[in-house]
């Protein structure tokens, strides 16, 4: 997120009324409901841990033990378990 310099974006009589509020301070702006983007959306976050998600769960049905699979991925045997059981449940 960057800041934008008001006066070069808002009509004057906008800037006006947001200064009866805010008076020269810093103010964000949500985004618009309709605008959201989900999460992972953007760079492919969620593609990516969906891959690898698949990928532990591959591992695991072809015999490598939880405790093997959460050290190659840096993750914890608890998640490890949790992403088998959810991929379980959605096949």
């Amino acid at each position: 997120m960057s800041y934008l310099n008001g006066k070069e974006l808002l009509p004057e009589n906008l800037i006006k009324e947001i200064q009866k509020y805010v008076d020269g301070g810093y103010i964000y702006i949500p985004v618009r409901n309709e605008s959201r983007k989900v999460w992972g959306e953007t760079k492919g976050s969620k593609d990516l841990t969906d891959k690898r998600n698949y990928e532990i769960y591959n591992k695991y049905k072809s015999g490598n033990s939880v405790l093997i699979i959460a050290n190659e991925f840096f993750l914890s045997p608890k998640t490890v378990y949790k992403i088998i059981s959810k991929i379980k449940k959605s096949i």
